[in-house]
């Protein structure tokens, strides 16, 4: 196929809003805040999912403190997969923060006695974060998300949290999976961002996904295969692939070799399945 715009999903959220994000309608007045966009392939009969998915999220009150298992916790569970992910900030509201990993290690019965008695909201480590910032959270990460942001949320595709904690909330947890799965240990960034030699940025390169970030211009075809397939996420100005325009606010998916070019201006995320950068675009 050329490169194809996702299908939507929006999510009503407890925690989301009803001002979303240019390129996003707004909730109408009355209607349930809404928390997250999915960006999804169309399935057909017989066809596995893609190994990830794209969000945007948009928060008004902090999520629950929760973890995902790695792909052998999440097989032992019946799912395909885990859940790693990262964090692309577009905005941020003053003082906006994330929780991501511990003021100081703690043991799992330290963890579960602290998300019991609610004192597990001071110990997880709330970083001050802006736009622009890019964070990347493997599976078994003790994490939450404040309120005020508006994130790209890229990661592997299951939908498989365990809530630790949900400030009183009725909502369910997950106490024994979660302490199970959690690595409840201070928080270290796995990848440091470079740039790479054709001004591309390399933001993650973690075991599971890799995720660029090209604001150049650049020209040429895009080596997508199904075997590994290519994520374009836009933020600013537009690029063609395929074809097709590629403009904020969509998700593009590209499955096999497509001319592209990005033009001057444009912001662009790509990304892809994998534990190493690849050039994936060729004269």
């Amino acid at each position: 196929m050329p490169a194809i715009r996702l299908e939507t999903k929006r999510v009503e959220k407890p925690w989301g809003r009803h001002d979303l994000w240019p390129g996003f309608a707004d909730v109408p007045e009355g209607g349930q805040p809404v928390g997250e966009v999915w960006f999804q392939a169309p399935q057909d009969d017989g066809e596995t999912d893609p190994e990830l998915l794209v969000k945007y999220l948009f928060t008004s009150q902090k999520l629950s403190v929760q973890v995902h298992p790695d792909d052998a916790g999440a097989r032992a569970k019946g799912y395909p997969r885990g859940k790693s992910e990262a964090w692309q900030i577009l905005s941020a509201e003053p003082h906006a923060t994330i929780g991501i990993g511990m003021l100081k290690p703690m043991t799992r019965d330290e963890l579960r006695a602290a998300a019991l008695d609610g004192s597990i909201e001071d110990d997880i480590d709330w970083k001050t974060v802006k736009p622009g910032e890019f964070w990347y959270s493997p599976a078994d990460t003790v994490h939450a998300i404040g309120p005020g942001l508006v994130v790209i949320e890229i990661q592997q595709n299951v939908d498989l949290t365990y809530r630790l904690y949900d400030y009183g909330s009725d909502r369910e947890l997950h106490l024994d999976d979660a302490v199970a799965v959690a690595d409840p240990v201070p928080y270290v960034a796995p990848f440091q961002p470079r740039e790479l030699a054709d001004g591309r940025r390399l933001l993650a390169a973690g075991d599971k996904f890799v995720v660029e970030r090209w604001t150049k211009p650049a020209t040429g075809t895009l080596a997508a295969t199904r075997a590994r397939p290519l994520w374009l996420v836009p933020l600013g100005g537009e690029a063609q692939a395929g074809g097709e325009s590629v403009a904020p606010g969509g998700v593009w998916l590209v499955d096999e070799a497509v001319p592209f070019a990005l033009e001057e201006g444009a912001d662009l995320l790509i990304a892809y399945p994998g534990a190493a950068a690849i050039d994936m675009l060729v004269s």
